[in-house]
């Protein structure tokens, strides 16, 4: 078992290969960055041979002077090797299939054939003075000896660090830490794991290999990629670090805000229970739990990873399985202080509203608490005139006036359809105010016909961290949006002032 291990991020290459995923050279500049940040040790940004984009947007990547090195893919083909020391990349990443089912439906190549292309590429690359990194492609299909053999022709040919890819994501845990091992007392160059997710065992794939010598490990943010995806780096690195010890260049603070980054331009959502990123990876609604968990954390969370370490935050829940005492710690950061009776009243409401199968959100929690409290509400901002414009071969624009206390704010933005329009103008106006972001947003229910009844939920989030939450229901989708921006504002304020 290594004490260090390199983490190889795949995100721009194999993690962009997500059907659905097109990444503009802008964004995986943006995202090379991010995971520079991370600290990330190698980062493959593309194949370059591919598209004059993909070509552009690794030579781009090369010249920010990240601190991660940069890798380009190529194929066993001198054309594509040509591509990658063209952008003048840190490493060349060649790989060859060596699968029976892969070499003979594929590249029609025989045994003899694989083993003269693979020294033959590396070969070449190491003339040129580059890093090489060996994959034999469908490694953990290929007969033991003859990928033996293969690896050991590419150590000779002079390549620094050989890959196991677990390429169609077939092997167990028990046998990918068998496989490494009888790889690792064969050569003595550094050992690289590269598994996919066909069976949800990625992760526990890539541990089994470090476990039997390998010194560094591939996968991507999120775990996107092909099919099921590649092993989420999140889990690994986390894995590593609470569970085996192992020493890391890791910045394991910014896990969080790179998933979100890497889900938001990629497109593809991170589910609620994913985890160490999900957004209920730390979060607690049962009332044996949130008990538990307000006294000490450790008593429902593994203790050996807290939401600090990834970036994230601890979230305690409403809803029919809320307990007295998390409903009074959201309560008390919603800044109301209330008697036992009033806590009681309002608990047995949120029960009562989770239990007509109901999401409740912030905005619920806060509405009862004033209720039963009998404060009276106090609206900040008021929606006082909005137009919006959309149709075909027209940009979808949104105008809007709102008053806040005595001053009448006025703007305009555009968006991808109406909606979007909409609350990017009234996020616009107050940007000057205040910069607030909306995190979610969805159509929780709609009843049928032509003047069906939309239900919008949304969630919104200050420069200070705060959450507010808020829904509203109208038979216009736009005017539902902007009624649930504009509560959620309201009480985005209402809290910062309780809080004061």
């Amino acid at each position: 078992m290594p004490k260090e291990v390199k983490i190889f991020d795949t995100t721009l290459r194999d993690g962009e290969q997500t059907p659905g995923v097109s990444l503009s050279v802008e964004e995986k500049i943006t995202l090379a960055r991010q995971l520079d940040k991370l600290g990330i040790d190698i980062i493959e940004a593309g194949f370059p041979i591919s598209s004059k984009g993909e070509k552009q947007a690794v030579s781009k990547i090369v010249k920010e002077g990240l601190n991660a090195e940069i890798c380009g893919l190529a194929r066993v083909v001198k054309q594509d090797i040509d591509a990658c020391i063209d952008c003048d990349v840190d490493i060349v990443h060649t790989f060859v299939p060596t699968s029976d089912i892969q070499r003979e439906h594929t590249i029609k190549k025989s045994r003899e054939e694989v083993i003269e292309l693979t020294a033959s590429a590396v070969s070449y690359i190491k003339e040129h003075g580059i890093k090489c990194l060996f994959s034999a492609m469908d490694a953990t299909r290929t007969e033991l000896n003859y990928l033996i053999k293969v690896f050991k022709t590419a150590e000779e040919a002079g390549a620094d660090i050989i890959n196991i890819p677990d390429t169609v994501g077939v092997m167990i845990p028990q046998a990918m830490r068998e496989l490494t091992a009888k790889i690792y007392q064969n050569v003595s160059i550094p050992i690289d794991v590269h598994c996919h997710n066909d069976f949800g065992l990625a992760v526990a794939n890539s541990l089994a290999a470090i476990e039997a010598g390998a010194r560094e490990v591939q996968g991507t943010i999120n775990g996107i990629g092909e099919r099921a995806g590649n092993a989420s780096l999140e889990q690994i690195i986390m894995c590593l670090t609470s569970l085996y010890n192992v020493k890391m260049n890791i910045r394991t603070e910014y896990l969080y805000e790179t998933s979100r980054l890497v889900e938001r331009l990629t497109g593809i959502r991170v589910p609620p229970n994913y985890p160490i990123v999900g957004e209920n990876a730390f979060s607690h609604e049962s009332g044996i739990h949130t008990h538990g968990v307000l006294v000490k954390s450790e008593t429902f969370e593994p203790g050996l990873m807290t939401p600090e370490m990834v970036g994230h935050r601890r979230r305690i829940v409403s809803g029919k399985h809320a307990g007295m005492h998390g409903i009074e710690a959201m309560l008390k950061d919603m800044g109301f202080n209330v008697t036992k009776e009033q806590l009681k009243e309002i608990t047995q409401r949120v029960k009562d509203l989770g239990d007509k199968g109901k999401t409740v959100t912030d905005a619920d929690l806060q509405a009862i608490a004033e209720a039963v409290i009998g404060e009276v509400k106090k609206k900040i901002v008021n929606l006082e005139e909005l137009a919006v414009v959309t149709g075909n071969k027209v940009i979808p624009t949104a105008s809007v006036k709102l008053k806040f206390d005595d001053k009448y704010l006025v703007g305009a933005e555009t968006g991808v359809g109406p909606v979007d329009a909409a609350l990017n103008a009234i996020r616009s106006v107050l940007r000057g105010i205040e910069d607030i972001r909306l995190t979610e947003y969805r159509l929780e229910a709609i009843t049928g016909g032509s003047d069906a009844l939309a239900e919008v939920i949304i969630r919104l989030e200050d420069s200070k961290g705060n959450i507010t939450s808020a829904r509203a229901a109208r038979e216009d989708i736009v005017m539902a949006s902007v009624e649930a921006m504009i509560t959620g504002i309201n009480r985005m304020f209402l809290l910062r002032e309780r809080k004061k």
